[in-house]
């Protein structure tokens, strides 16, 4: 039950955040005026995916210690109805600005539903299944893409629902944002079946009867006890989710880019035409380039899925250190691969049907350990401190990247942006090194 409730308020927690990722290059050029590809969208949506970090950050260290406080599963309420009113808000943006706000809120939930559940798995599973059953809950937020990626295909890349909802004077992607209240009535199910798990009631008894147990302290992730782990949490998180932002979700421009291609040669449009010709024609055949990008989303998606549910086995094998160096190692690979040889030199149809999976599975299936990893470096007290905190504080570097890319005078493409950040799945390697082995050991009281 608490795998499936978890997992459950993770899948509606991604589908918030991936209907932005999915719908970006039709929301903000309506909310601007201009084309997907004019410069102020690549601005204003790195602002987005700026605030949302920021928001991530914000309330998963606030639900993290919140949840320590007054429970998991009465914490996962609160998370979940923020993000999923606030996302449902969002289909009312009026200006670029508004989104962004939005976005800021929505993440705060988002960021919150991730620690309270990350604790709540680890702390209900037996040692020996632990780490499959917290891949398992992670490896379920491909569902969530896979969600957003159908609404905005059948919103957008349907020509036939796409012309009725415009004769209705209906914006697709604000049904897409609209629908994301429907995860609120998830919350009836949580109050009405979900416990609080024994691990955290006896802390709560401990900490009533012991000052020094008191739980929730953020200050004591910086003890000389655990100080280590979460400098190493922090920082293997950021190195995930600024890769992820600016790497990984950039594997659906792969068939977009081709089916781009395919049009500027079916309109004798040369290369070097000017920008307002192709997005003229680009426009034209709007609904055949959305369904391309929808479906580089969906095969990405399908392997970083595969990636994320297989990491638990993988670190029964080689230890959770050794499943995190194959990881990034092979992270790195694959993102020379497809930014550096496959779209840009024109790879075929099938190779990169091929590839993609590939791609998604090594750059996204690391995430997972942060649901296996981080939760077994604290003890209950502090547990859904601390892994808000590391998974959660990641986010901080990925918003200053985004805001970053953001005030530079000519943002650079998401290709560039993605083959900039591809060394710090090297880095990711060389901090691996130092952490503390956790396999084969029970969570600390």
């Amino acid at each position: 039950m608490v795998l499936v409730v978890a997992s459950l308020g993770w899948v509606f927690d991604i589908f918030e955040g991936q209907i932005f990722v999915a719908s970006m290059r039709d929301a903000m050029p309506d909310l601007l005026g201009v084309s997907p590809d004019h410069d102020s969208v690549r601005t204003w949506n790195d602002r987005a995916f700026g605030f949302f970090l920021l928001g991530g950050a914000f309330g998963g260290v606030v639900f993290g210690m919140i949840s320590d406080r007054i429970g998991r599963a009465r914490t996962m309420i609160y998370t979940i109805l923020f993000y999923s009113l606030f996302t449902c808000l969002s289909a009312f943006s009026q200006e670029p600005w508004h989104m962004v706000v939005l976005r800021f809120l929505v993440a705060m939930g988002v960021g919150g539903e991730w620690a309270v559940a990350s604790a709540m798995v680890a702390e209900v599973m037996p040692r020996r299944s632990r780490p499959v059953m917290s891949s398992i809950f992670h490896a379920s937020s491909v569902f969530g893409t896979l969600l957003a990626v159908a609404a905005i295909y059948l919103l957008i890349g349907n020509p036939e629902l796409n012309a009725w909802l415009a004769g209705k004077g209906i914006d697709g992607w604000r049904v897409g944002f609209a629908i994301g209240v429907l995860p609120a009535f998830l919350t009836l199910w949580i109050r009405w079946k979900l416990h609080e798990p024994e691990s955290w009631t006896a802390a709560r008894d401990r900490a009533v009867r012991d000052e020094t147990q008191r739980t929730g302290r953020i200050g004591e992730l910086f003890s000389a006890a655990h100080r280590r782990n979460t400098l190493i949490g922090v920082t293997l998180a950021t190195i995930g989710l600024v890769t992820f932002w600016g790497g990984h979700i950039y594997g659906k421009n792969a068939l977009m880019r081709q089916a781009q291609a395919e049009v500027l040669m079916m309109e004798n449009i040369g290369a070097d035409a000017d920008k307002e010709v192709k997005n003229a024609a680009f426009e034209k055949h709007k609904s055949e380039i959305k369904r391309a990008e929808m479906t580089s989303m969906a095969l990405n998606t399908t392997g970083a899925g595969l990636g994320l549910v297989l990491f638990g086995g993988i670190s029964i094998r080689l230890g959770r250190k050794g499943a995190f160096v194959l990881y990034h190692a092979m992270a790195f690979v694959m993102m020379l691969v497809m930014f550096q040889w496959l779209i840009p030199g024109d790879a075929s149809k099938g190779v990169l049907m091929v590839c993609l999976p590939v791609f998604g599975f090594f750059t996204v299936g690391m995430h997972a350990g942060y649901a296996v990893y981080f939760p077994e470096l604290y003890p209950t007290r502090l547990r859904g401190t601390g892994t808000g905190f590391c998974f959660n504080m990641g986010r901080l570097g990925t918003a200053a990247a985004f805001f970053g890319f953001a005030a530079m005078a000519s943002p650079p493409t998401p290709e560039t942006k993605a083959m900039w950040l591809a060394p710090l799945f090297l880095l990711g390697v060389v901090v691996v090194l130092f952490a503390k082995e956790t396999r084969d050991e029970d969570l600390p009281e």
